[in-house]
């Protein structure tokens, strides 16, 4: 099953993730708000990860309402894009996919949304031989994640950009 078509569902507790569509992004931005206060990212930043690279970007949903979003993107190792900045375009050869987001509603907390989008965006990096999975984590998800393969990794220029992200980010990866 390729991951990234519309038609595919994926399940994840009460909910089902799908492909992101345009017509999400008021309801995206709404999520991000509530659960990233500290964080803002415009409208058409998001939005622009949507036109980027569309395979990379679901929507956690039941019965029509959205209870939460992930994007992702082709990147490269041990760099992280700066928050509510455009990326204008991918990197022509990338080797890894970020994971710029995975933002889950408190009702869909805790019955494996998180591992269900995870095993997704790992299905998109592995089919286009993105041999890495890196996002930053925050508010203490590095357990989370560690759970799931990722490890911290560290280096002088990462620390610079992860002070964008507040106290306790950590930048992890996963070798796919």
């Amino acid at each position: 099953m390729t991951a990234s078509r519309d038609k595919d569902v994926h399940k994840a507790g009460i909910a089902d993730w799908r492909a992101l569509r345009a017509t999400d992004i008021p309801e995206v931005v709404r999520i991000a708000a509530v659960l990233h206060p500290d964080f803002p990212e415009r409208r058409e930043v998001l939005e622009e990860k949507l036109r980027l690279f569309p395979a990379g970007c679901f929507a956690l949903e039941k019965d029509t309402s959205l209870y939460g979003y992930a994007l992702a993107h082709p990147w490269t190792p041990d760099d992280i894009p700066r928050l509510d900045a455009f990326l204008e375009k991918l990197p022509p050869s990338p080797t890894c996919l970020h994971l710029h987001d995975v933002a889950i509603m408190g009702p869909a907390r805790g019955v494996g949304a998180a591992a269900a989008v995870e095993q997704v965006l790992s299905d998109v990096a592995r089919e286009r031989r993105l041999g890495t999975i890196a996002l930053v984590s925050l508010y203490g998800t590095d357990r989370l994640w560690s759970r799931m393969g990722y490890r911290p990794r560290e280096n002088a220029g990462l620390a610079e950009k992860l002070k964008d992200y507040g106290a306790g980010a950590v930048y992890m990866a996963k070798e796919l």
